[in-house]
């Protein structure tokens, strides 16, 4: 089972730089300064940050050509700080997570899907964790967390309509198991091996805030006529 990592913002591609400079930094002068600065990871960060590279994505999301890691990497962390949630591991963890199942769904692959096949259900995954031991183990937790986020943060609406035809669990049973999965990644040996045990505290805590920001972020997106997918994709 794969483990995801908070890593996008170590991801980041020439288009990517290219887009920030011609956000932040039109000038050739600045623009060589913003290059240094963005090898240094507390001033990267600090970069990243501006509300201008936001506003950016959200005003011309169907022409850009930046990498997914960088797109959701600045969209979750300006709706996970709306929400309360300033932590920049959290955002890249939250926003890796949104990249990888963007593209499993691209390649036709659900949410659901694990090594070995792809199960139909969050009591699939459930049921198939009781039978996993170790790092097998961990990672499913993980990964039943990260479901119960992403299908709870960006298909709210269609948990609604599921709801009142009776076909599914209401929102509350999805921030549920998200808390207690993400809880029980984060007391395992590994959470601390992988650099994660913060990361699961923060989401088992807040889950409902990090749902939350999901819910607004995808909101944003379709306001602006785009699904919430990395520039390319389709979710």
């Amino acid at each position: 089972m794969k483990v995801i990592k908070a890593n996008c913002r170590d991801q980041l591609t020439a288009a990517d730089v290219d887009f920030i400079l011609s956000v932040l930094s039109p000038e050739r002068g600045t623009a060589q300064c913003l290059v240094h600065l963005l090898s240094d990871p507390d001033l990267r960060d600090t970069i990243l940050d501006q509300e201008a590279l936001y506003r950016a994505m959200l005003d011309q999301p169907s022409v850009l050509t930046i990498s997914a890691h960088l797109y959701f990497y600045v969209l979750v962390r300006h709706v996970l700080m709306g929400e309360g949630i300033d932590d920049r591991e959290t955002a890249d963890y939250v926003a890796e997570m949104l990249s990888e199942f963007s593209v499993a769904r691209k390649q036709g692959q659900s949410e659901f899907s694990v090594p070995g096949g792809s199960r139909e259900s969050m009591v699939d995954l459930m049921l198939e964790l009781a039978s996993l031991h170790g790092r097998e183990a961990f990672g499913m937790h993980a990964h039943i967390g990260n479901v119960a986020l992403f299908l709870s943060g960006v298909f709210l609406k269609r948990i609604q309509h599921c709801l009142n035809r009776r076909a599914a669990p209401d929102v509350d049973y999805y921030e549920s198991i998200g808390r207690m999965q993400f809880r029980v990644a984060k007391d395992d040996p590994l959470a601390e091996r992988y650099h994660l045990e913060s990361v699961f505290g923060i989401l088992s805590g807040s889950f409902h805030e990090a749902r939350l920001a999901l819910n607004d972020l995808t909101d944003r997106l379709v306001s602006c006529g785009e699904p919430i997918a990395a520039p390319g994709v389709v979710i």
